[in-house]
């Protein structure tokens, strides 16, 4: 067996270890906060050693931003904007009720309650975690608008600030706080995709449809 062999068959494993590590630490950032987590708890939860993880993450601030954004990129709308069909209503409402779901997952609450309550990390954790999600999914809406845009289905000639808009339309969603004292009706399909389905015909709306085509 060649060299280049062995290291094809072991790429997978090393992936595979990274994840497992990655994701025993989001789960301990999540019950114990980021100071009570350590690397030692880490190894322990994934069941390798603490040599493992600095094989992988310099220190664990990199593996907090990596923890946070595998769970962002599980919401990157990556297929729709390859396989761009059906109406820029359809996807949007595919795009926002998804980011609106993950908002409201208990574990992305329970990360961003975690930062807030931790005054001294707060500021570095919150930089940490912006890059890693919030930004990463703007940027994911951004290359979807782009697209809208050349297509000529909507008029959106700042992809970034129209991405940072619609955004904001599913972080500032009054279910998020409802979420905090009655989560079977934040977690409603009915009031999610109704809350969606106003969001994204607003955002088309100030958008203009194809005003811009023929231009």
């Amino acid at each position: 067996m060649t060299k280049n062999s062995q290291a094809r068959r072991g790429r997978p494993a090393n992936e595979a270890l990274g994840q497992t590590i990655v994701d025993a630490a989001y789960e301990l950032f999540v019950e114990l906060g980021f100071q009570a987590t350590t690397l030692d708890k880490v190894a322990k939860r994934a069941r390798i050693s603490k040599l493992s993880i600095y094989r992988h993450f310099e220190n664990k601030e990199a593996l907090f931003s990596a923890a946070i954004a595998a769970h962002c990129h599980q919401f990157a709308p990556l297929a729709l904007i390859e396989d761009v069909d059906g109406s820029a209503e359809d996807q949007l409402m595919a795009v926002g009720s998804s980011l609106l779901r993950t908002l409201l997952s208990p574990d992305v609450r329970s990360v961003e309650a975690m930062i807030m309550a931790d005054k001294t990390n707060q500021k570095s954790l919150s930089k940490l975690h912006y890059e890693a999600g919030p930004a990463y999914v703007i940027a994911q809406i951004e290359a979807l608008l782009r697209q809208l845009h050349a297509k000529a289905v909507l008029n959106v000639p700042d992809p970034l600030r129209s991405a940072r808009q619609f955004a904001a339309l599913f972080k500032g969603s009054d279910l998020l706080i409802i979420a905090r004292f009655d989560e079977a009706r934040a977690e409603d399909g009915n009031e999610i995709e109704s809350y969606c389905r106003s969001a994204v015909a607003m955002f088309v709306a100030a958008h203009g449809g194809n005003a811009h085509a023929g231009r």
